[in-house]
C-alpha cells in the first residue's frame, strides 16, 4: 500500500486527509501549525513535525494550502527537496496560479519526481463527503496511478498536460463568484419588494436557475450566515488568478473584472475573513444599505 504524505490540514486539508485513512491509506500528516494536525492522530495518522519528516519515504506527496506563496514555500524548501522519494508523485490540490503549477512540475521533473496539478471544488461539505469535483493537469499515466487515491476524496477528471487543472478551476471560480453575485442581487431584489427571499428559493427548485449556490449560499445570505466555508479573500486571490491568466491568453472577461473589483472593496473594507457569499454586502452597500 502507497504511504501518503499530506501537508496542510486545514479546513478542507483536514476532510481530505481523514477520508484518505478512513479508506485504509497510510497517511503521515504535517502542517506548519501543528495542533490542526494532531486531531488525525485519533484515525490512524502518523504526525510529522517537519517538512523533512513528512517528505522523506512517501509514495505520493499531497499539499492542500492556502496560496502560491504557501505553496513555494514547500516546494522550494530544501528540507523537502532532498528528502522526497525519487519517482514518487506530488498532487498539489491547493488553488494556485497556472504559471506556479508549471513551474513546479518542471522542477520536480528535474528531480525525477512526478507531479499533478488537482485543484478541487465543493468546499467544506464536499471534502467532508468525499464528493469534491477535482481537476487534474498532468500526465496520463502519472494520473492512472493516483487515480484511486483521488476518488477517495472526490470524483477527478484529467483535463489536460500540467496546469490544465488550475485553468479549469479558475473557469469553476468564474462561476462560482458570478453565480453568488447573481444569487445576491436576486435576493436583494426579493428583500426589498416584499418577495420572501426563502420562498423564491423553494420555487426556482429545479428550474433553470436552481444551483447549489443558490440553495446553500442563497440560504447564508438570508441568515445573514457568513461564517466561512470559502473565505472572502481567497476568492479575490481565484478572481486575480482568472483576470491575469485571461491577460496572459488575451482575453478579455468584462464580467470578471467587475467582480474581482466587489470582492476587492470587500476585503478593504475588512470582510476578507468571511464567506465569499459576503458579496451579498457589497451590493446592499452599493445601494447605500
Amino acid at each position: 500500500m502507497k504511504f501518503i504524505g499530506f501537508i496542510g490540514t486545514g479546513l478542507m486539508g483536514f476532510p481530505m486527509a481523514k477520508n484518505l485513512l478512513k479508506s485504509g491509506f497510510k497517511v503521515k500528516a504535517y502542517n506548519r501549525s501543528i495542533e490542526k494536525a494532531k486531531p488525525l492522530k485519533k484515525f490512524g495518522a502518523e504526525i510529522s513535525k517537519s517538512i523533512k519528516e513528512v517528505a522523506n519515504n512517501c509514495d505520493v506527496i499531497i499539499t492542500m494550502l492556502t496560496d502560491d506563496n504557501a505553496i513555494d514555500e514547500v516546494m522550494k524548501n530544501q528540507d523537502f527537496i532532498k528528502n522526497i522519494k525519487k519517482g514518487s508523485t506530488v498532487i498539489d490540490m491547493s488553488s494556485v496560479n497556472p504559471k506556479t503549477a508549471l513551474t513546479h512540475g518542471e522542477n520536480l521533473k528535474s528531480i525525477n519526481v512526478n507531479y499533478l496539478d488537482a485543484p478541487v471544488s465543493g468546499g467544506t461539505i464536499g471534502a467532508e463527503e468525499g464528493s469534491l469535483a477535482i481537476m487534474v493537469g498532468g500526465e496520463k499515466k502519472v494520473f492512472e496511478n493516483c487515480v484511486e487515491i483521488l476518488k477517495k476524496m472526490g470524483n477527478p477528471t484529467l483535463v489536460g498536460p500540467i496546469s490544465s487543472g488550475q485553468v479549469s478551476k479558475l473557469a469553476n471560480q468564474i462561476i462560482v463568484g458570478l453565480t453568488i453575485g447573481a444569487v445576491a442581487e436576486a435576493v436583494i431584489l426579493c428583500e426589498k419588494t416584499g418577495a420572501d427571499p426563502n420562498k423564491m428559493i423553494e420555487a426556482l427548485k429545479g428550474g433553470w436557475a436552481d444551483s447549489k449556490i443558490l440553495q446553500t449560499h442563497g440560504k447564508r445570505m438570508i441568515d445573514k450566515d457568513f461564517t466561512p466555508k470559502g473565505k472572502t479573500s481567497t476568492h479575490l486571490k481565484d478572481m486575480n488568478n482568472i483576470l491575469e491568466c485571461a491577460k496572459n491568453s488575451n482575453t478579455e472577461l468584462p464580467i470578471s473584472n467587475l467582480v474581482k473589483q466587489m470582492y476587492k472593496t470587500l476585503v478593504e473594507n475588512g470582510h476578507g475573513e468571511e464567506d465569499h457569499s459576503s458579496l451579498y454586502k457589497e451590493i446592499k452597500r452599493i445601494n447605500n444599505e
